[in-house]
Formats: C-alpha cells, structure tokens, sequence
C-alpha cells in the first residue's frame, strides 16, 4: 500500500442529517449521501493522516471487516469521491488542509 493522503475540498459543504452525512458540491450543486462507512471516512479526512490509518484504525475497528477488503473499498470510493472534486488526494500529508487555510484570516 502506497501513502495516500485525503483532506476535503474547500468546495463542498456537508451537513450530518439523522446520521447520514450530505455533501454538497460548491461546482455544480451536485448531492451526495455518504453511508456509514464513508462517512467515517470524510469525517477522518485531514490531509495528515494517512488512509491507511484511517481504514486500519477507523473502519476496522468500527466495522467488522478485514483490513485489505476495506481498504480495497477505500480506496474505490475515495477515487469515486475525488473524481467529484470532494475530497484530495495527495500523495504526501499536507501541511495547512484546505480546510484550515479557509479559516485562517
């Protein structure tokens, strides 16, 4: 497993609604329902750490899933999600998120 990075856009708004997490793209107004596990997923998308942590820590531990199956899944879906423009991904951790430098004055 490579190093892979993921932080969300700046250009997207999301909201948790009864315990499902919509995502908004800022582009095109495009909606987007997370499940659960997707939703851990963009809850844990800092830009710091990496997502193999995330699945190895996060998923496997709140779900009852191999490692190399959720992370296989993982990774589908953080592509789909990025091919969207909702989330980046980055090889290396990014030192300000997208998120943190839209909130610096």
């Amino acid at each position: 497993m490579s190093a892979r990075y993921i932080s969300r856009s700046p250009a997207v708004a999301a909201r948790d609604l009864g315990g499902e997490m919509i995502v908004m793209s800022a582009p095109d107004s495009t909606l987007f329902t997370l499940n659960e596990t997707a939703t851990v997923i963009w809850l844990a998308a800092d830009g710091k750490t990496s997502l193999a942590d995330i699945v190895e820590h996060r998923i496997c531990q709140e779900f009852d899933v191999e490692l190399d199956v959720a992370y296989r899944d993982a990774e589908v879906l953080v592509n789909q999600l990025a091919g969207h423009g909702i989330l980046l991904v980055s090889e290396e951790p990014v030192r300000d998120t997208p998120l943190e430098s839209a909130k610096k004055p």
